[in-house]
């Protein structure tokens, strides 16, 4: 076999693989089950790495890893949060390409890549995840011998494309229930309103606007304040 079929074959594998987890991610029940299937299946299609974790960047700022090969991904993780460096936060924050070669003389990090080496990493990947929209966090790619061949980085960036999907669409299902959940909790302020003061459903919304405004508090948190007492007084005056 020459090198020229040999690498046609490793594509023809890979290209299968991929298109394997793009068919499972429509199936997927949840994000959970989404973002679990790539971190497996990235690791099984790049033996240049043995450990692999997605981290998400929560709408506060605050970074998660929301799935995860082992402990250790969750360790390594965890650790470049409470530092505020390492590849992973940096391709969440800057850079969308974090590669570290070889962590015992790459001299960026020196309170993260240390720690790293210390707990037997010597690479690591990290690439952002994004829509058009927003960055939704990293794919964080660890492995405990130095060296990361180019076609591991793109063919991982192809993973992290995938893990983006997930993400953005698990963003804007989320998005779309709140949405509902809102609308929801405002009707059923409205409701209450004219039932109280026998108003119209359009000066009922009139009302809590006002109400919001005066307070400098959001109406459906206005909303939902007013529901939830006078559920409250019906559940007490039943009891």
């Amino acid at each position: 076999m020459t090198p020229e079929s040999g690498g046609s074959t490793e594509s023809s594998h890979f290209a299968a693989a991929l298109s394997a987890v793009s068919r499972s991610l429509h199936a997927a029940q949840s994000v959970e089950e989404s973002l679990d299937l790539i971190v497996e299946t990235v690791l099984l299609a790049l033996p240049d790495f043995e450990h692999a974790g997605v981290s998400i960047r929560h709408r506060d700022g605050r970074i998660e890893t929301r799935s995860s090969s082992s402990d250790l991904v969750r360790e390594l993780d965890a650790l470049q949060y409470e530092l505020g460096e390492g590849p992973c936060v940096d391709a969440i924050l800057s850079d969308p390409v974090m590669l570290v070669e070889d962590a015992a003389t790459d001299p960026r990090w020196p309170r993260y890549l240390p720690q790293a080496v210390a707990r037997g990493i010597r690479s690591q990947l990290g690439l952002q995840l994004y829509t058009d929209e927003e960055t939704l966090g990293a794919l964080n790619l660890y492995s405990t011998s130095p060296g990361v061949s180019p076609d591991s980085v793109h063919l991982a960036e192809l993973f992290a494309t995938q893990a983006a999907l997930a993400l953005g669409r698990a963003r804007q299902e989320d998005n779309f229930n709140r949405a509902m959940a809102t609308r929801k909790v405002i009707g059923q302020a409205m409701g209450i309103i004219s039932e109280r003061y026998q108003l119209p459903e359009d000066r009922a919304f009139q009302f809590l606007v006002r109400v919001s405004q005066a307070s400098n508090v959001k109406l459906h948190t206005i909303a939902a304040e007013l529901v939830a007492s006078t559920n409250e007084k019906y559940a007490g005056a039943e009891e």
